[in-house]
């Protein structure tokens, strides 16, 4: 694995730092003093973070409680992988080229993220409260792909196959294949904080207490994430952008495409959370995940049951009978090393009392 000598890493950070800051100032003397302020961040190579999440990772920006940024994430593939499986030379970003020629800082993941962003007062023990406004598709295609020792059933698919898939944004739909089209729900499969300092860096693929990869195809535009805090800042990172997905994303990829959204963010004192939940315009979401299924299909119901009992004022035992009853057990995804799983409850049965 290749590394920048440090003069050169420290020099590039620098300069990086010096164009976000610049671009921060503009932006920020568009807004009203007091006033939340939206900011942007495009992936180049001094504003991704290739493969990890890490507590001692250096922010590319720095924004407030209460402050949204537009940001762009890349698809997770290389240029040769893309021209190889059909995608015209031209369409291929640049920014995605410029990154796999001069990046060499990489994790043991192959996400390229966008961030870190440090969020000013979120401390560990906090919860980053994570608004999702809006998503929408970065280029005209994805991809799906397959290898021979990844997905859920390699043991039946021993080699490697790749298809680009176009996307047509004026309908919403991929065209899959000739009287195949698939309802497009874009959503970042990947959205999470550093882990604890003690965990050092951390492999971008299995996701965990840090959120991080949840391939979570619930949360798209008009959800809300919750993320345990667990360093100064929090360091939150977003990408491995997906045009949409299938639960259980069983053969490692979904419509996996390049995204942009605005984000905005929330540090939230009066949550405390070990596992991250989520909350849609109709559903609770509670989440779980472990190498085995059956204990990160525990962790969610546990976690459900409490969310019940904390925030619904239930017993615990109307709390899992509910949950019985009335809630639903999903298979996030079942490819990522750490599997995930999550349980789901509509609002709408709590009615004023």
């Amino acid at each position: 694995m290749s590394h920048n000598c440090f003069k050169n890493s420290f020099l590039l950070f620098a300069l990086g730092a010096s164009a976000l800051s610049v671009q921060a100032q503009e932006l920020a003397s568009k807004s009203k003093p007091g006033k939340p302020t939206t900011y942007q961040l495009k992936p180049t190579p001094q504003t991704v973070a290739w493969g990890f999440y890490d507590a001692s990772a250096k922010p590319v920006l720095r924004i407030k409680s209460g402050d949204a940024v537009d940001v762009q994430t890349l698809i997770t593939s290389s240029p040769t992988r893309l021209e190889g499986a059909g995608v015209a030379p031209n369409q291929v970003e640049q920014s995605l080229r410029d990154i796999y020629k001069d990046v060499t800082n990489k994790g043991p993941g192959g996400h390229i993220l966008t961030g870190p962003i440090y969020i000013e007062g979120a401390e560990p023990g906090d919860v980053l409260e994570v608004r999702i406004k809006k998503v929408k598709l970065g280029i005209p295609y994805a991809y799906n792909g397959f290898g021979p020792t990844s997905g859920f059933i390699p043991e039946d698919f021993g080699y490697a196959k790749m298809k680009i898939i176009p996307l047509d944004e004026k309908h919403m739909v991929a065209h899959f294949a000739p009287g195949i089209d698939i309802p497009l729900h874009p959503f970042f499969g990947s959205m999470g904080v550093a882990p604890p300092p003690a965990a050092g860096r951390i492999n971008s693929a299995p996701p965990g207490i840090h959120a991080g990869n949840l391939d979570n195809k619930e949360l798209v535009a008009g959800t809300t994430l919750y993320i345990p805090v667990h360093v100064p800042g929090a360091l939150f990172e977003v990408g491995d952008g997906h045009a949409g997905q299938g639960n259980g994303e069983v053969d490692i990829t979904a419509l996996e495409t390049s995204l942009q959204g605005t984000l905005e963010f929330i540090v939230r004192k009066d949550m405390h959370l070990t596992w991250p939940r989520a909350e849609t315009p109709t559903a609770y979401i509670t989440m779980g995940m472990d190498e085995d299924f059956t204990k990160a299909s525990k962790i969610a119901v546990r976690e459900m049951v409490d969310f019940l009992v904390e925030e619904k004022g239930l017993s615990r035992d109307d709390a899992y009978m509910l949950s019985s009853v009335a809630a639903d057990l999903e298979a996030t995804q079942v490819v990522d090393g750490t599997r995930g799983a999550h349980m789901m409850i509509r609002k709408s049965i709590f009615g004023k009392k």
